[in-house]
């Protein structure tokens, strides 16, 4: 009998050791998991002591800050300067801009506002505005040279080359425009205002050409004119000595025979 009361004794003790590991151990993971999420700023859903906050509220952005050798994890409504938000279905980021001088960046290449002093230019910075560009409204952002105002084109000039307009096929017409209104006054930072473009031509002789090529032939046609009339005189003065010769011949006369 008292051996039975010793079992059932035993029997329902250990059952109570059961129970009561299983409540403590309920207990500890309630505290865990209580110490990683007690105590987060606000906006942030999981945090640790170690590294911040570990994930943000949605709408909020993650910003992880160097601390020595640990990245501590922030929640805020927009990036701050330097960085652009980065909006992801798990998490939305704050990425850090990579552009050099860039103070706040649209994204990762691309610039929205430089540092003190320096010009922004297509999503770059610049020491001063690339040539053709000049610093709008007193900003510092180099604007187009657009903001020139421009006459229209005139019509193409003649095909020419080398200020001749005769003597060539291949050559050169251009067409100019005024400017009406430079920014700033300066023209330098407004468009060409002359363009040239190449061009093709039936080749013709410069009139120059043609009276210098018919005086040759007038100096040509003179000489053998000249060569001619004096062939012509040295033939008449040749056949006129020939006559003389003739008439100036002495016949020799025949001596009489003596009369007997």
């Amino acid at each position: 009998m008292q051996l039975g009361l010793l079992v059932v004794v035993f029997f329902l003790s250990s059952m109570d050791l059961t129970g009561s590991s299983k409540v403590v151990k309920g207990k500890r993971q309630r505290r865990i998991s209580t110490e990683l999420s007690q105590g987060c700023a606000r906006g942030c859903d999981l945090c640790s002591e170690f590294n911040g906050c570990l994930r943000c509220s949605p709408k909020l952005f993650i910003l992880l800050e160097r601390n020595d050798i640990r990245q501590i994890g922030i929640c805020l409504p927009s990036c701050p300067l330097g960085y652009f938000g980065l909006r992801n279905t798990d998490m939305n980021k704050c990425i850090k801009c990579k552009i050099e001088n860039c103070e706040s960046c649209f994204s990762r290449n691309f610039c929205t506002k430089c540092k003190e002093g320096l010009y922004l230019h297509k999503g770059r910075c610049y020491v001063t505005c690339p040539e053709g560009y000049s610093a709008a409204n007193g900003t510092m952002e180099c604007s187009s040279p657009a903001q020139c105002e421009m006459s229209e084109w005139g019509p193409w000039g003649p095909c020419s080359k080398k200020r001749k307009l005769c003597g060539f096929k291949k050559g050169n017409e251009d067409r100019t425009r005024r400017i009406l209104q430079a920014p700033s006054g300066d023209v330098s930072l407004c468009p060409a205002t002359t363009e040239v473009r190449r061009c093709t031509v039936q080749k013709s002789q410069c009139p120059e050409g043609k009276r210098k090529k018919k005086e040759e032939q007038g100096k040509q046609d003179n000489t053998n004119g000249n060569r001619n009339r004096k062939d012509t005189k040295d033939a008449k003065s040749g056949t006129k000595k020939r006559k003389s010769k003739q008439r100036g011949a002495v016949v020799p006369a025949t001596s009489a025979s003596p009369t007997q």
